[in-house]
């Protein structure tokens, strides 16, 4: 039996890792692994048109299955490709593994072709980014790499040379033990006794919840119930804690709707939940805060803290729920889901005025349809900029589906890429990538995987022929747009030319039908959309503190009106309301 050499051992532990896929762009420094991956079973290369949809891609991977997702660049170039895609994995908490492979290791720190310092360049958006020098090395330090990046949630990088790689593996190579799940953290006695005390001397409490609540929505739910209080949530923790919410009060924040803010702002105590809100405007200054978090490091780094609970949101609600007294008086919860309903209602008609008939289309219409005609456990993939307001306020959450984007790191260019990783873990279910023209575009050229791969991604692309995000911000700041006009072609006419199905809407009538259809052919799927670029409005709150750059200009990018089913949801829960 041949000896196994390095690349061949490197890919043995990630099959062992329950790495399934490893996404990128060959070149010679790599050959070694992609190779052993052509020889391997139980492992797949994914060759994708360039190295930053490899990231993406990856780290859609891992935010879907909860596992860990791999990605790979050759020397130089290709690996600094991956940097864009690493940084939102690693801001998204999403395990990845990132290969990047180097130059000869006898010409490292010579000036080479091509020569970076891998290990060096990725430290910022890894927990781990080392360089194997030696064969001896390889085993433990990639499964260091694969323990951090799963316990910790993020980046690792391993930077290996592709001379080492082609090298024989030492002789009896330990197999180590592999971490590939975390653990639960349960706070000390100490927090949950005062968070119990918080909790039962506040007569008006409220939870605001985050992604960190992901797997807690039972417990959120009966600890609001216990204690009377109204639930917001931030933007990644729309869709773990929106559906099935009887206290709901809207989302706070840049794309905010309803009254979550009030609900934050009017409480006696405010506690946040597995939320890493940036928006420190949106969060009051006058009332009693406190965060239960899984990460230390994100404790009072928005707010000031009264209390700072360390542990899993899950864990700690179950030791809570038992211990806090259960409250009778209703009113501010009442109170709270009344303005949320009124809120909503008064959105919703300045939405239902001839949206159907309106050319250039609503975007938002295009939202709610889309809402309708998707299935209830589709992924639907979110481009930065304007896809993300009309994701937040017409993509309905109901516990199957998963609504990802670049929702931290804020990249351009980033749901097609984060589409093609969603459907590789399951190419059954229904994928939506909600493309913006200037996202779509950026990254077009991997639109030729979903051809290559023959994967039935559905790109809904809202084409308004602008950098509408920025062309608001200027406006916002006074400034005259300037830069942000696209000269697009005919998108569905391009789809159509890759080899995939491509269609063009431009009337109201004609939405519908055009999205059933490409939803039902079996393949890649691009509905070019054209829409009309001049949807903004009121934001639902802005202060003084607000008026300043991003903040204003976001704040002001909220639609015309609008909000979907959600609308239904505040009536439904209206309904609840004890009446006197």
């Amino acid at each position: 039996m041949a000896k196994q050499n390095v690349a061949e051992q490197f890919v043995d532990i990630l099959v062992r890792a329950g790495v399934k896929r490893l996404y990128g762009v060959v070149g010679d420094s790599l050959n070694p692994v992609v190779d052993a991956i052509r020889r391997t079973s139980g492992i797949d290369w994914i060759h994708v048109r360039h190295e930053e949809t490899a990231a993406f891609a990856a780290g859609a991977e891992a935010q879907v299955t909860g596992q860990l997702a791999a990605c790979a660049g050759s020397c130089g170039p290709g690996n600094l490709h991956l940097v864009n895609g690493l940084y939102d994995a690693h801001r998204s908490m999403a395990p990845v593994l990132a290969l990047a492979s180097h130059i000869p290791s006898s010409e490292i720190g010579l000036g080479y072709f091509q020569e970076t310092h891998p290990d060096q360049l990725f430290r910022e958006c890894s927990h781990y980014s080392e360089l194997i020098s030696s064969p001896k090395q390889m085993p433990r330090l990639v499964q260091t790499a694969i323990q951090n990046a799963v316990g910790r949630g993020g980046v690792s990088v391993v930077s290996l040379p592709g001379d080492i790689a082609s090298q024989p593996a030492p002789e009896k190579a330990a197999e180590t033990a592999l971490v590939t799940s975390r653990p639960t953290v349960r706070p000390g006695d100490a927090e949950i006794d005062r968070l119990v005390e918080l909790i039962d001397r506040a007569n008006k409490v409220t939870l605001f919840c985050g992604s960190g609540t992901a797997g807690a929505h039972a417990e959120v739910m009966e600890l609001a119930g216990r204690i009377k209080s109204p639930v917001g949530h931030a933007l990644r923790g729309k869709e773990w804690i929106q559906y099935d919410n009887e206290f709901d009060v809207g989302m706070s924040g840049l794309l905010g709707y309803g009254a979550a803010y009030e609900a934050t702002h009017e409480c006696d105590l405010l506690i946040l939940l597995g939320t890493d809100f940036p928006y420190n405007a949106f969060l009051p200054d006058d009332v009693t805060i406190a965060q239960v978090d899984v990460r230390p490091e994100h404790l009072g780094r928005r707010s000031k803290l009264d209390l700072a609970v360390w542990g899993d949101v899950k864990e700690t609600l179950r030791c809570l729920i038992p211990r806090v007294r259960v409250k009778e008086n209703r009113r501010f919860l009442d109170k709270m889901l009344k303005r949320h309903a009124d809120a909503l209602e008064g959105v919703v008609k300045a939405y239902t005025r001839k949206v159907d008939k309106h050319v250039p289309i609503h975007p938002e219409y295009v939202a709610s349809v889309l809402d309708e005609v998707a299935a209830d456990d589709a992924v639907f993939s979110v481009d930065t900029g304007m896809c993300n307001v009309w994701a937040a306020r017409y993509i309905s959450p109901n516990g199957r589906r998963r609504i990802i984007g670049s929702f931290s790191h804020g990249s351009m260019a980033n749901a097609l890429p984060m589409a093609i990783g969603a459907q590789f873990t399951d190419r059954g279910r229904q994928v939506v990538s909600m493309s913006g023209d200037g996202g779509f575009s950026m990254l077009m050229g991997d639109f030729l995987t979903l051809v290559q791969y023959d994967l039935p991604v559905k790109v809904v692309l809202f084409n308004n022929s602008s950098l509408g995000m920025v062309e608001l911000e200027m406006l916002v700041a006074g400034l005259p747009s300037y830069g942000t006009t696209n000269k697009n072609p005919d998108f569905a006419a391009v789809a159509r030319a890759c080899g995939a199905y491509g269609v063009r809407v431009e009337k109201p009538k004609q939405l519908a039908g055009a999205l059933k259809a490409a939803f039902q052919h079996k393949g890649p799927a691009l509905v070019d959309v054209v829409t009309d670029p001049n949807a903004l409005s009121i934001p639902p709150r802005i202060s003084a503190e607000m008026v300043t750059g991003f903040a204003l200009s976001a704040s002001k990018i909220v639609l015309d009106g609008g909000v979907g089913r959600m609308v239904q949801i505040a009536r439904s829960n209206l309904r609840n309301v004890p009446r006197p």
